[in-house]
């Protein structure tokens, strides 16, 4: 059966044009996805055939998409970075800022861990010229802001912490985790110590 992403390129009649739309993106979006989690359970290393094997696709799909490795890495770097972003709008619509901060450092610390399996991959290439170097500290703690902000309103977080504060923190923590990343409570300690961080956002009480 012919894939549709290799089709004959010409003027396709207009109702075939969504469905072919729609089919290279549901496979581009599944080469990401199965790479992201190869790349926070080993690292970029992966081979590329593995990963279009597991997503369901010919190794010819995922060279359409994208033609190098590195290609691939940005993408799913830029795809976590985006999608991590812009949770925190949406977290902040169904939980308190408490809960709302907490979940998405949680979404904060998956993002770090497939960022580590990429490191020396984007390293090179931001070194070289072939990756953009994204703002993803701003973003990042443009978001912690954004969650901060809405908690000193509702009166759960104390106001004289900066967000940039609690990046500096975080990255701590998931610095240490990747240092201790071979113990086996090195999930729990983690998680206590962004419990931690929630307490130390708490207004004090009065003295």
């Amino acid at each position: 059966m012919t894939d549709p992403e290799s089709s004959p390129t010409g003027e396709p009649p207009a109702p075939a044009e969504r469905p072919l739309r729609a089919h290279a993106l549901r496979n581009r979006e599944r080469l990401l996805a199965t790479a992201r989690d190869a790349f926070s359970v080993a690292d970029d290393t992966v081979p590329l055939e593995s990963i279009a094997r597991d997503a369901g696709v010919g190794i010819g799909t995922l060279y359409r998409h994208f033609p190098t490795r590195e290609a691939l890495v940005e993408a799913v770097y830029a795809a976590e970075l985006d999608a991590l972003v812009a949770s925190a709008p949406t977290l902040l619509e169904d939980l308190p800022p408490e809960a709302a901060l907490r979940a998405w450092m949680d979404g904060y610390a998956q993002f770090f861990a497939t960022k580590r399996g990429m490191k020396e991959t984007l390293r090179a290439g931001v070194a070289s010229g072939r990756i953009a170097t994204p703002a993803t500290r701003e973003r990042v703690t443009a978001s912690i802001g954004t969650i901060l902000a809405a908690g000193v309103h509702a009166g759960s977080f104390r106001p004289d912490v900066e967000a940039e504060d609690v990046t500096v923190l975080l990255l701590g923590v998931f610095l240490s985790s990747t240092v201790n990343s071979s113990s086996a409570d090195a999930a729990d300690r983690t998680g206590r110590l962004l419990d931690l961080i929630i307490d130390a956002l708490r207004p004090q009480p009065s003295s």
